[in-house]
Parts: C-alpha cells; structure tokens; sequence
C-alpha cells in the first residue's frame, strides 16, 4: 500500500515513522494540506491520509478517483470537511473516532481555569517584575452550572472534571444517554433552558446543518449575562460575527476557542512575522477575555499514539479486505448512527 499523507508536521512525521514499523507502508510525507491545488501529488498512491483542514471536496475527491486512490483515511474524529455524496461509490473514508477524548477533556478545563484565574496574565506580569493582583479576581467553579451540548465521550469525561469542582451540570444532546445521566448525575434539558441558567457553556457536538452556528445572536442573547463561552469542537458551531457582538456589549465574559471557523489559512502554521489578513480573527485577537489556542486540545502523547496506531489500522483491514471498523457511514453520515455503529437503515 502506497501512502499519500497531507499536511505533515514533524510530530506526526515522528509518530506514524515508528509506527509504520509494524506495518512496513510505503509513506511519503507532504508538507502542503491536500487542496485543489495540490492534489496531483496523490497521483499513484492507494491511500489519502488527511487531518482537519484538508479539503476533500467534489473536485478534490474526483481527481482522487481519477488517480486511482481507493481510500480516504482522516486522521482525525471530525469529517464535515468531506463531500460524502460525491465519494459515495468512489472511496472507502475511515477516520480515527476516539484518539483520547481526556486530551481534549482536559484542555477544555485549562481554557475554563485559564480565563477564570486570568494565569495567563499573572504569568506575563510576573515576568516582568509586576506582582500587583488588579483585574486578576476570578469566581469560584463550585456551585457554579456548566452547561455542556454534546454528550459523547469527551463530554464525559469533561462532567466527572466538572463534577470534582462540585459544579452543577445541564446538557443537551438530540440523542440523549440516560444511563450516562443516571451514572454522572447530570440533568438533560432543553437548549433555551441551558442557556438561561448556565454561566459556562461549553460545546461538544458534531459539526451538522443542525448545529452550524448553534451559538448565534439569538442563543447568546437567552444567556446570563457574563457568560462563559468554551469551544473545542469544531468552528463553524459559532457565529464569530455574533460572538464578537457578544463580546463587544459584555453580554458574553469569556470565550475559550480552540477552533475558529476560518482557522484552515492560519492554524498549525507561524505566522508571527505577518500581518493576520483575517479582519474577524484579528479582532478576536484584541479582545482580553478571550483565549485562543491553535487547534491544540488534541495534542498530547497518548492522543497521537492512538491516532498513528488507529489510522494504520485503518487501512490493514482495507489491504486485508476485512471489514472496517472505522468505516464511515454514507447514509446517516452525521446522525449518531455514523458515531458509533454502521446505519441500519
């Protein structure tokens, strides 16, 4: 099997070298994300590899068929970044559903405690010798309510965090799972109830036509006043427009943003030495209650291992002609069906 990999860095060059050790693919490792403009450089290899920012469009997946590639393989859990009535027929498309749900759990706290405790700031102070407190005071977590949209397996995990701070806890979710709720004793509710009553919400769903912009001006403004706002999932689930409103009339006191809905030009890349093109991402930047990390929440030992290990995996069972585990379904696509089991409809 003959391996086109996108967007490589030199972390994922590292991981999936060792291993590939196991497997003995044929790899080559490209620098640019797979685009219109670069996707010649599939032409001869069996398999795509892709992350979040690569496009894999109508025109992307036909030059893909064209060049005879059988598989696309996301190294990653989201996929809204590919045209699945276009593959349809054409590819098998794999992806990686849990590379470690603690790693993005856990950053998502940080962004909480980091706006709350305002660390960033005091560290930066310090550093220079300033050691005065003023606009540094916090609130406490405790007896405080999280609401949560989204109540998968990172969503989980970040309740039983929560609940340690003896928060009080609301979510949503159009595919309730009681048995979670029974065992980490949250509350189901409806979305106006959870924006009404939460002072920090933070977004755990899938990136669909039902959730787009699931955080817009008339959902912020049924929220209380100073709300915290945190987003590890994927950007487009709030309208930056709205949210910079928000943020401009204090409506909105924190937002945490590891993603951002344009972040394909500017995220996993350095552009300190230029002038940020994207007006709404520099002005994001300006605001000093909010935090913004570069698409980091998944970034740790442990998750790279098991993406590296899943994705090659992956692709055995194709080579094998074995079932798919990983296999995403083409019917449902979205729907929770696609999330955990093939659709049976």
């Amino acid at each position: 099997m003959k391996i086109a990999f996108f967007d490589s860095k030199k972390y994922d060059i590292k991981i999936f070298e060792q291993h590939n050790q196991k497997y003995k693919y044929e790899i080559k490792f490209f620098e640019p994300k797979l685009t219109p403009d670069s996707v010649a450089l599939a032409d001869g290899y069996d398999v795509v590899c892709v992350f979040v920012n690569d496009v894999v469009d109508k025109y992307v997946i036909g030059k893909l068929y064209e060049y005879g590639v059988k598989m696309i393989a996301l190294r990653c859990a989201g996929y809204n970044n590919v045209d699945f009535n276009e593959a349809k027929d054409k590819m098998k498309i794999v992806r990686v559903p849990a590379y470690s749900p603690y790693a993005v759990a856990e950053h998502t706290v940080a962004l909480m405690l980091t706006l709350n405790r305002k660390t960033h700031k005091a560290y930066l102070r310090t550093r220079d010798a300033n050691f005065t407190l003023s606009g540094l005071t916090g609130f406490d977590m405790y007896n405080k309510t999280a609401g949560i949209i989204g109540t998968g397996k990172i969503a989980q995990i970040l309740i039983r965090i929560l609940k340690g701070f003896g928060m009080k806890i609301l979510a949503y979710d159009p595919y309730p799972n009681e048995n979670a709720s029974k065992g980490l004793g949250f509350e189901y509710t409806d979305l106006d109830t959870l924006y009404k009553n939460s002072n920090v919400i933070s977004l755990h769903c899938p990136l669909t036509k039902e959730t787009k912009y699931i955080i817009n001006s008339e959902s912020i403004s049924k929220m209380k006043n100073g709300v915290m706002i945190i987003n590890t999932g994927r950007g487009a689930l709030i309208n930056t427009e709205d949210l910079i409103e928000g943020l401009k009339s204090h409506k909105i006191g924190y937002a945490g943003l590891d993603v951002y809905e344009e972040e394909s030009e500017y995220f996993f890349e350095d552009y300190s030495d230029t002038i940020i093109s994207d007006d709404t991402l520099a002005r994001l930047l300006t605001f000093n209650n909010v935090l913004i990390t570069s698409h980091q929440a998944f970034l740790t030992e442990e998750a790279l291992n098991n993406i590296a290990s899943t994705t090659l995996e992956n692709i055995k069972e194709f080579d094998d002609n074995r079932k798919l585990t990983n296999e995403i379904c083409y019917i449902c696509q979205n729907s929770s069906c696609s999330i955990e089991e093939k659709c049976n409809t």
